[in-house]
């Protein structure tokens, strides 16, 4: 069966380029020229993936609001801005809302397909995932279920993205190895550039720290990457 794809643009000529270009390699392609007419189909029903440009129309911010509404009715929807912002303000704010990645309309159409095969890829083995008798995984004051997708602080449930999650996954299965960026981005099933990867990482240490202001459990390797703290195991 195909893979579902919906695409919000408000750009009547971008929003037809896109989908004709994702339907001919091969997705189902629902197209939507505004945050409302979108939200309406959505709320009832989720796609494989949402590519969503920040303004809609006479929204200038709709597809924030769209992103937090997604994401509030599912946590692993994979979600990708694609825009003409290329702000980083921009694309701090869409990833803390938890979108997946943030991409401007300037990359290349081949390069937007990997991602979205990556994202798609990861989806999949989520929830083969979810049919194997529950992991996890003890680090000190961190609980994490890999199964379930679900970490604690202190017996304080963390609220992680997919994204978030896996990264947070590949630093916690070795403590005290040096993950790469690249190595982050392979665990995480997604193709983003560096400074995605730290805004990501950072999200991750704010999450934690927002429950515990002593938190050190994710440091940084200058020059090569991030390492869980080997203390807290």
């Amino acid at each position: 069966m195909k893979k579902h794809i919906v695409l919000i643009e408000d750009e009547a000529g971008i929003r037809d380029n896109y989908r004709a270009a994702f339907e001919r390699r091969g997705y189902r392609v629902s197209a939507y020229g505004d945050r409302p007419s979108a939200w309406q189909v959505l709320r009832q029903s989720l796609p494989d993936l949402a590519i969503i440009d920040v303004g809609l129309g006479d929204e200038l911010e709709g597809g924030f609001t769209l992103c937090q509404d997604l994401r509030a009715l599912s946590a692993t929807l994979p979600i990708i801005f694609l825009t003409a912002r290329d702000s980083d303000i921009d694309s701090v704010h869409g990833l803390r809302l938890g979108a997946d990645d943030y991409v401007t309309k300037d990359m290349s159409l081949d390069h937007l397909l990997a991602r979205i095969t990556a994202l798609l890829r990861r989806a999949e083995a989520w929830a083969e995932a979810l049919q194997k008798p529950d992991e996890v995984i003890h680090r000190g004051r961190m609980t994490m279920n890999v199964d379930r997708m679900t970490v604690a602080w202190n017996d304080q449930p963390v609220d992680l993205t997919v994204t978030e999650f896996w990264m947070l996954h590949a630093l916690v299965q070795h403590p005290g190895h040096v993950r790469t960026r690249d190595q982050l981005m392979e665990a995480a099933s997604t193709v983003l550039d560096d400074n995605t990867v730290t805004s990501h990482i950072k999200r991750i240490r704010r999450k934690f720290i927002q429950l515990d202001e002593t938190f050190d459990g994710i440091q940084t390797a200058y020059g090569m990457g991030y390492r869980w703290n080997a203390r807290e195991v």
